[in-house]
């Protein structure tokens, strides 16, 4: 470049510098628009600083309006000059500003609403009642005064000598000329003269005549009739809840001015989503096809310990039979070797008194041979007489010794101890799964060897068995009961009467008789379970006149029915009642000894690691799982054991493997009971006393087993040859067989013969017929004397009957609500583990049920999937409503779903409860445990819903807010599915389940023009679950959206500061349904 043009370019940047400078100071001289000249708004540099003018008081006007509408407006604001600043913050583009400023000439400030418009239009949503297109008449716009600037679109000016005060809230100014189109990013109302600026978000510009419809679009507004000359104008609304076409920004378009708009594209989120649904369905496979890999990995790893504890102890147990024939071996032959050596040295000595001789040596070899070893291993080397310590001894008595003393160093042999009865050594400090086992098949091992040893035992030996240190001790009970007669309050009938007799411990009485004798009444008025029953006579305990109740926990009932947990393994049953059940004092290693003990005799050690099984999965054999029904109450060591028909269904030789466990428990002591039908003569053979119960409940005998034929032989019934003694006994009863012999005896005089024989008081109506049995002559039986207990009968009227029925319906539910809140003293001293610990013990049974549920589990999951798709990809969202009908169907879908699902906790473990909470276990710690694990479907479950239905709606709300209400909604549902699966029956229940869902949401979603309207809305869950995905949504719509929400929030009563509120009243409804459902649970047993 040349010196001269540098000259001349340095010049004129001088005096555009310097025209610069003189205009910043004339326009820091000008505080108005109406200051500048109109050649001025055409300048490049002057422009910019005129608009940050007019921003400058557009922004003003932010603070005044906002103390005069924020308080009208705070049910759908939170903060009103947050948003208001969200709507009309331009400060990063004023170009519309600036093309209206060039286009009215600076006449800008002259038609922009003042506070007192924009108070008049805006009031106008919160009292309008008609049409959301027209405001009301005003100063300017009026039946008197209409302009073309009250048409919509259209704006106009005051005076050219008058100024406006923007800030003034009181009085409208007079606005009627020079009325022109709205500018390019403004709206003009339709019956007011000002603009207002278009807020963010919308898309504001100059309309255009459609002649064909005669319609100004993109807004709806039509022309004025009979003026031709005017023009379409501008925008003429701000959008809201009751202008759905109107929306400025369309959908699928993006808006970053009000006068500019651009189309949004999205490749990615169609992949997105497939890979979403992919990664979903491959994880719900993997959950369906290997569910419970996790529980049969582990217990493959414990059946591997306990087979090698087995080996291991079957192996020592060899070792010891080989080390015990050895040494009887080593002892005979020394004996054989002494007596020869004194036979051949004193031939003469013996010779003088070979008797006395004999005599001691049988003593001495009954002493040898007593099987019950000395309870100390110390006392293993006593067993030879003292006499033979004079003598030298031989060789072979060397090395008898040396293995007495060293059984560890004998070539072939290496075992742990040195005798039957030595301890078993105990590990201390944390055991492994295999050291349990070690101890627990070694000490089986142990009383097997012992068991064989009882049967040749002598006198000694039942000595010392009886005073052996080791020797376990049960607490005994003895039942006595004089005079019991029980009557069915509701029809006054009796269903015991004047039974009298006693069950002792240590002894197996089986309760027999034919149909409606009353035998399952017996036992349950024994165990103080006879509910709705009126009884009299005396019932004591250990000869105390207790409850036994009080005696609860060592208390076994074994219902008739076989109430086994279908989905846990025959071990996981009997090993849960014990842990609950047991003392806990005991050690880990004696509880495990216990159930060890129980699958050993009960002859389950095949199918332990077997599922029980269900109806709809087949599991262990019916005789397997009635004896796992027996061993759940066996393996809390009772005193006193009912069952109720235990030997229904089994085979001979079940029921006498059966039969040989429990001796096996008689012989500890314990009081054995038990309900049979038409056993065995073998079966019958193992019983110790019989209970023989007629029909309507009276005793025909109560004995030893062994005299029963005995005494009915008195009475002239003898049993056939070849006739199974109980089934003729049966007949008897039944009336089928009529006893022969000269007697004259029939079945119904065996109660009469019995009271007669034991010479027990007999009932008023029955004396006749004793008195007719006493007598000789027993030819003819008057007619009167046929039906004695019939002939006061009266019979009652239909009112009187309906009458009774329900007084004895109420009473019986009082009954039952007595007895089960009933509450006695503990007499056995037994402390099973505390709440605490039991819900621990409940977890991890839930846990493991649900491990083994995990396809019904997938299933559940799956369904939600499709659920969200459909009704995300169905539901049409509405931005006006701000998602309300694709929430409401949301919340009867997942309501439903949920509910049905939740039924599942209780409807099916309904009999398991009513079992385990009369055993004494804790119902809090049951409920507690089903409870906490349900709520890992509350956490999972609205992820899963929300995966499909949120990304197909793609609401503005966030996902975490969204699955905060439908966590909270899964929550509620749940608790009151809780009820309805307690207090009805399954199918019931889920037809409650499927109605509660869709009406309670009709009724939440009906006006509330009543205050009885708005009561009842409120006590509906969905109420607030709606409410709170409609805040959720709506507080992210801003900008144009904000008279949108406000509008949609007054039209629904919502408010936008009550989601927390929404979420604590779901939880807190979900709290009082757990409270109401537990309570159910203890007041609703078993009819």
């Amino acid at each position: 470049m040349s010196l001269k043009n540098l000259k001349v370019f340095n010049l004129r940047t001088i005096l555009t510098s310097a025209a610069l400078v003189l205009s910043l100071v004339h326009l820091v001289q000008c505080q108005d628009v109406s200051d500048y000249n109109n050649n001025q708004f055409d300048n490049p540099a002057v422009l910019p600083l005129i608009t940050q003018v007019v921003y400058s008081q557009i922004s003003n006007l932010t603070a005044v309006i906002g103390q005069d509408i924020g308080s009208q407006s705070s049910f759908c604001m939170k903060d009103w000059n947050a948003d208001w600043d969200r709507a009309f913050n331009f400060s990063n583009n004023l170009d519309f500003l600036a093309s209206c400023i060039q286009k009215t000439n600076g006449d800008i400030t002259r038609r922009l609403c003042s506070v007192a418009e924009l108070k008049f239009y805006f009031n106008s949503f919160f009292e309008r009642s008609g049409s959301t297109n027209y405001l009301k008449p005003n100063k300017n716009c009026n039946l008197t005064s209409w302009v073309e600037g009250c048409e919509p679109g259209w704006a106009c000016s005051v005076g050219s000598n008058q100024k406006v005060n923007l800030n003034d809230s009181k009085v409208i100014p007079a606005r009627t000329l020079n009325c022109q189109a709205c500018c390019e990013g403004f709206f003009c109302p339709h019956g007011i003269t000002c603009m207002i600026p278009c807020p963010l978000g919308s898309y504001c510009p100059l309309a255009t005549l459609n002649k064909t419809t005669g319609v100004c679009e993109p807004y709806l507004y039509q022309l004025p009739p009979g003026n031709p000359n005017h023009t379409c104008g501008g925008a003429n609304i701000w959008a809201d809840v009751g202008s759905s076409s109107e929306l400025f920004c369309s959908a699928g378009s993006y808006c970053p001015s009000t006068t500019s708009r651009q189309t949004c594209t999205n490749i990615t989120a169609g992949w997105v989503l497939h890979l979403r649904e992919a990664a979903l369905s491959t994880l719900l496979l993997i959950l369906y096809n290997c569910s419970d890999q996790v529980l049969t990995a582990r217990e493959r790893r414990l059946a591997k310990s306990r087979e090698a504890a087995a080996r291991s102890a079957r192996e020592t147990t060899k070792a010891r039979q080989r080390w015990r024939s050895a040494k009887d071996a080593a002892k005979k032959h020394a004996r054989g070797l002494q007596a020869h050596l004194a036979h051949t040295f004193s031939c003469k000595k013996d010779a003088k008194d070979p008797e006395k001789h004999k005599i001691l040596d049988r003593v001495k070899s009954d002493i040898d041979d007593d099987p019950l070893p000395p309870p100390h291993p110390s006392m293993s080397a006593t067993h030879l007489p003292s006499r033979e310590n004079k003598k030298e001894p031989s060789e072979l008595m060397q090395i008898m010794h040396e293995i007495e003393d060293d059984p560890d160093n004998y070539q072939g042999i290496s075992i742990g101890t040195g005798d039957m009865s030595s301890h078993v050594n105990v590990p201390k400090g944390k055991q492994t799964h295999t050291q349990i086992f070690e101890y627990a098949y070694a000490q089986l091992e142990k009383e097997r060897a012992q068991q064989q040893d009882n049967e040749k035992l002598t006198f000694l030996g039942i000595v010392k068995l009886a005073t052996h240190p080791e020797t376990r001790k049960r607490p005994l009970i003895e039942i006595s009961f004089k005079d019991i007669t029980l009557t069915f309050k509701a029809k006054n009938k009796h269903l015991l009467r004047c039974v009298t007799g006693k069950i002792k411990p240590g002894r197996i009485t089986a309760v027999m008789g034919p149909s409606r004798a009353g035998k399952t009444t017996f036992l349950s008025a024994v165990a103080g379970k006879a509910i709705g029953c009126r009884m009299t006579g005396l019932i004591h305990i250990n000869g105390m006149n207790d409850s036994i109740h009080s005696y609860k926990k060592i208390i076994g009932f074994v219902p008739q029915d076989d109430i086994v947990h279908g989905n846990l393994t025959v071990e996981e049953n009997l090993w849960f009642s014990a842990k609950c059940r047991l003392p806990t004092y005991l050690s880990k290693l004696d509880k495990v000894l216990v159930v060890e003990r129980v699958i050993e005799f009960l002859g389950l050690q095949t199918v332990r690691a077997s599922l029980v099984g269900t109806v709809e999965k087949r599991g262990i054999s019916g005789g397997q799982r009635k004896r796992v029904n027996v061993g759940l109450e066996m393996v809390m060591e009772p005193s006193l054991l009912i069952l109720d028909e235990p030997t229904s269904g089994l085979d001979s030789a079940s029921s006498q493997q059966l039969l040989r466990a429990l001796r096996r428990e008689a012989l500890e002591g314990v009081n054995i009971c038990m309900v049979v039908h038409q056993p065995s003569y073998a079966l019958f053979k193992m019983f110790d006393d019989l209970i023989l119960l007629a029909k309507g409940g009276l005793t025909a005998y109560h004995g030893p087993v062994k005299k029963v034929e005995e005494y009915l032989a008195g009475l002239g019934i003898n049993v056939p040859e070849r006739v199974n003694p109980p089934d003729y006994f049966i007949d008897i009863l039944e009336g089928i067989v009529m006893p022969g012999g000269s007697s004259g005896v029939s079945h119904e005089d065996l109660p009469v013969c019995w009271m007669l024989h034991n010479g027990y008081s007999i009932p008023p109506d029955m004396k006749q017929k004793a008195a007719r049995l006493a007598r000789s002559s027993m030819d003819v039986i008057p007619a009167n004397e046929l039906n004695l207990a019939g002939a006061g009968t009266v019979e009652n009227s239909f009112a009187g009957e309906l009458w009774q029925g329900m007084k004895s319906n109420v009473e019986l539910q009082r009954d039952k609500i007595r007895h089960n809140f009933l509450k006695s003293k503990d007499l056995t001293r037994r402390r099973t583990p505390g709440v605490l610990q039991q819900y621990r013990y409940f977890l991890g049974r839930v846990g493991k049920q649900r491990l083994r549920e995990t396809r019904i589990l997938a299933m559940d999951y799956l369904i939600l999937l499709l659920a969200g798709a459909c009704l995300g990809s169905l539901v049409k969202v509405s931005d006006q409503t701000f998602g309300a009908a694709a929430y409401t169907y949301t919340i009867i879908a997942v309501s439903l779903l949920c509910k049905i699902a939740a039924l599942r906790s209780f409807s099916l473990d309904k009999l398991h409860y009513w079992r385990e909470s009369a055993s004494g276990m804790s119902s809090l710690a049951y409920f507690l445990s089903k409870d906490t694990i349900d709520h890992f479907n509350t956490v999972i479950k609205p992820a899963v819903y929300l995966s499909m239905f949120y990304f197909f709606t793609n609401p503005r709300s966030t996902f975490a807010d969204n699955y905060f209400v439908l966590f909270c909604l899964v929550y509620c549902v749940t608790g009151i599915a809780y009820v309805l699966a307690i207090v009805f029956e399954p199918g019931t229940a889920q037809l409650w389940s499927v109605l509660l869902p869709v009406v309670l949401t009709l009724i939440a979603t009906q006006p509330r023009d009543s205050e009885f309207m708005k009561i009842l809305t409120n006590l509906c869950y969905p109420q607030w679950a709606l409410e709170g995905f409609i805040i959720a949504n709506a507080e992210r719509y801003y900008g144009v959206w904000l008279i949108t929400r406000c509008g949609s929030l007054l039209k629904s009563g919502y408010n936008l500061h009550h989601w927390s509120l929404c979420l604590a009243i779901l939880i807190l409804i979900g709290i009082f349904s757990r409270v109401i459902a537990f309570f159910c649970m203890l007041i609703f047993q078993k009819k």
